[in-house]
């Protein structure tokens, strides 16, 4: 044992840069996993992240104005109170948008417990008594902004801020928006009511203090209840294609760890190999070698783990930009301790199993060293390699090509170890650029029309299609009306839509077939043909509103809505079973650069408010967050390349060590023998680069393009990054691999004679 440490001592003081690499780099990977985790958790808990910045209440209870809320604060499990609040049910307007919302007094210092988040703006202020914050969703279903002025019943309001709360949130026909004012602001006639939070000390036992509440309360004076359960699943319902995508990146990521890892322990064994059989000639067994490099590569990987842990608990949170804000918000979510501590120790474990069969390899390596067949560098050229050489190519190039692919496994090894993180970030940017065709060609995706007007019952289908198209900015009012259908062995139901004519027909984003045409022609959703069992070609019997409908599916259409379970024919089609039927809606299509805020507001005007527009939602607003992480992932996935990237040179250079007399002996001075690993590096990234572009643009199509299709909007959205994106990957990989070498490769031409003969000896 006292051998074994003193070799493991000496060593460590020998090879200090090697020591300090596989420390670094353990700890740059298990930094980089913590990181992917917390990116993860920031993303897909987009609620428990307010709720645990607001200090949020578990149940929400609205009351009449003359319960006894009070009684509620002295119940067992009740941890903390917010309110009661005074609240008034009524209806704002903006731009020409309308949204039913509960209007609720408070005070100009926020709650402690259920506290609004801002997002924009400021909290209410006494000094502007006519000023109200507005929840985040209502904010955007009223185009409404900081500044902006609504009308409450006659009365003007003027919007002071925008918060986000862990609250049940505004859903148009089903839930109300909540708007915070102060007292003075919320009016006492009409509709009354109050609502108080409670925060428990045990969220496990909602259902029964939920249920002792309406005891102590009455039942008569209860009017809704909502609970924390019910919130998140709202909330985590459109993040769920969000978490599946961050899912697959972090197992990614694990594996290109993992793989980072290997190489790199393999690596520093085969470095090692003369002092291994100095080891076995002075009398070392093959199981005391094993053990050697077992425990010093362990105390290597718990020492990088317990730094990389340190570091992302310390420090993390004041990371810039979107990674700090994700480190900050994972540490304050359930959970958090336990990935800060398994993620390490499994990091460890795997750097453990990964040494054993290096270490392993090392036990077999006889006592006499032997000189690898491709010591000499010119030995064993290709055909290629030569005809390059007889056109005069530079030799130094040469030979760092040869040096790079011409020496057997581990070339291609290190290839693909180098390939994968560089795949990751081609299926990342594809990510990407397919949310940001959403915004920039929303027609090919479903999305034609920018605005829906539904005009009131004082609005005639003439009078409504003339007031729309008297705008300048609207290109087209394509009139239709949407129904709830059934269909035979459903209980459920489907969205059954007739839009346009068959003059004018609405502009429907075909993936499949083509486009309704004739008498009961339709195009469906990827949701509908999946709950039918349909495709298209197929006729379908649906039946709407006690009148049945059978329509031939000629066409899928991309249909970001209800989950994709749309079925899509004209107007026509639907007038020639019920004559009666009247436009309920107008989709409405802009002039290219129109604003939809501005194009609303002038239409609520010219309508005198007989028109409720509102803009037409995209699910690119649900994985907004995406955008954001992207830079993230790719840090994290840079980070794991970058671990790669250093053993791929310190591999090439030592090789270049071993080279260096023969290299010498044919002429070629320091800086061609510098040039020649460099060329090395830079072949060995350059054909990563390329592999990892070429494989990752048909796996982002394809992983885009099924999970597009799980969720119902179909296949077909998918949109690859441009070339000069790719272009710029590729060379900032072999950029910034080549910059990597040169100072080790210049260091390595340096070393004695002496040195080189033992390095080879």
């Amino acid at each position: 044992m006292r051998a074994m440490l003193r070799w493991a001592h000496a060593d460590l003081r020998t090879h200090r840069g090697e020591a300090l690499f596989l420390v670094a780099a353990t700890a740059g990977i298990v930094a980089s996993l913590l990181l992917a985790t917390a990116l993860f958790g920031y993303a897909t808990n987009p609620w428990q992240r307010v709720f645990t910045r607001s200090h949020g209440a578990h149940v929400w209870i609205h009351t009449g104005s003359a319960a006894d809320t009070g009684r509620l604060a002295v119940l067992d499990g009740v941890a903390a109170v917010s309110g009661p609040y005074r609240t008034a049910t009524t209806t704002v307007s903006s731009r020409g948008a309308r949204a039913g919302v509960e209007l609720r007094a408070t005070d100009a210092v926020p709650p402690a417990t259920g506290r609004p988040l801002m997002t924009s703006g400021r909290w209410l202020d006494p000094a502007a008594p006519d000023g109200v914050v507005l929840e985040a969703g209502l904010a955007r279903a009223l185009w409404a902004e900081p500044g902006d002025r609504l009308t409450v019943a006659g009365r003007t309001l003027i919007v002071r801020g925008v918060a986000e709360t862990a609250e049940r949130r505004y859903r148009p026909g089903d839930r109300p928006g909540t708007v915070w004012a102060l007292p003075r602001a919320v009016p006492r006639d009409g509709p009354a009511g109050q609502v108080v939070g409670l925060r428990l000390t045990d969220p496990g036992d909602t259902d029964y203090t939920v249920q002792r509440a309406v005891t102590t309360l009455g039942a008569g004076a209860v009017g809704d209840i909502s609970t924390w359960q019910q919130a998140r699943a709202e909330a985590q319902g459109d993040t769920k294609l969000l978490g599946q995508v961050l899912g697959l990146f972090g197992l990614g990521a694990l594996i290109a760890a993992a793989l980072a890892v290997f190489g790199a322990i393999s690596t520093r064994v085969r470095g090692h190999l003369r002092d291994i059989s100095v080891l076995k000639a002075i009398g070392f067994t093959p199981g005391q070698v094993v053990r050697i490099f077992l425990v010093q590569h362990l105390a290597f990987a718990v020492l990088g783990a317990a730094l990389a842990a340190s570091l992302v608990r310390s420090v993390g949170s004041r990371l810039p930009g979107r990674l700090g804000d994700a480190v900050q918000v994972w540490q304050g979510l359930p959970g958090h301790l336990p990935a800060l501590l398994l993620i390490p120790v499994a990091a460890v474990l795997f750097i453990g199993a990964a040494t054993c069969l290096a270490a392993w390899r090392a036990g077999r390596v006889p006592p006499v060293p032997v000189l690898p067949p491709a010591a000499a560098p010119g030995g064993g050229l290709s055909g290629p390699a030569r005809k390059a050489l007889g056109l005069r190519v530079a030799p130094a190039l040469v030979l760092g090509w040869h040096r790079a692919f011409g020496r057997g496994r581990r070339a291609p090894a290190a290839v693909v170890r180098l390939a994968l993180p560089l795949l990751l970030i081609t299926v990342a940017l594809g990510a990407w650029t397919t949310i940001e065709r959403f915004d920039s060609r929303p027609e090919q995706l479903g999305l034609a029309a920018a605005l829906t007007a539904r005009p009131d019952g004082t609005l005639g289908e003439r009078e409504a299609t003339a007031l729309l198209v008297a705008n300048p900015d609207v290109r087209a009012a394509h009139p239709g009306l949407e129904v709830a259908a059934l269909v035979p062995g459903q209980t459920g139901t489907i969205a059954l839509r007739g839009l346009g004519t068959r003059e004018r027909p609405y502009p429907y984003s075909i993936a499949e077939g083509r486009a309704a045409q004739g008498p009961d022609e339709a195009v469906a959703g990827q949701g509908l043909l999946d709950l039918l069992g349909a495709q298209v070609g197929d006729w379908v019997r649906l039946t709407a509103g006690g009148r049945p409908q059978v329509l031939h599916i000629v066409g899928r259409s991309i249909e970001p809505e209800n989950g994709g379970r749309v079925i899509s024919t004209s107007l026509d089609t639907l007038r020639e079973n019920d004559p009666g039927l009247r436009p309920s809606l107008y989709q409405l299509q802009l002039r290219h650069g129109a604003h939809p805020r501005t194009v609303s507001a002038e239409l609520a005007d010219a309508s005198r408010g007989r028109l409720d527009i509102h803009e037409v939602t995209s699910p690119a607003d649900h994985l907004s967050a995406l955008r954001g992480l992207v830079a993230g992932l790719v840090t994290v996935l840079a980070l794991i390349g970058l671990t790669e990237l250093s053993t791929t040179i310190g591999g090439s250079v030592r090789d270049g060590e071993r080279d260096l007399l023969a290299l010498k002996a044919i002429g070629l001075s320091p800086r061609q023998i510098t040039t020649v690993t460099v060329t090395a590096v830079g072949c060995t990234a350059l054909t990563a680069a390329l592999a990892g572009t070429a494989l990752g643009v048909p796996l982002a199509h394809w992983l885009i393009d099924h999970e597009a299709r799980a969720t119902g909007i179909g296949a077909g959205i998918a949109q690859a990054p441009s070339v000069l994106h790719l272009v710029a990957l590729t060379a900032a990989a072999v950029a910034g691999a080549v910059a990597l070498a040169v100072l080790p490769a210049a260091r390595a031409t340096r070393h004695r004679l002496a040195d080189t003969l033992s390095a080879v000896a």
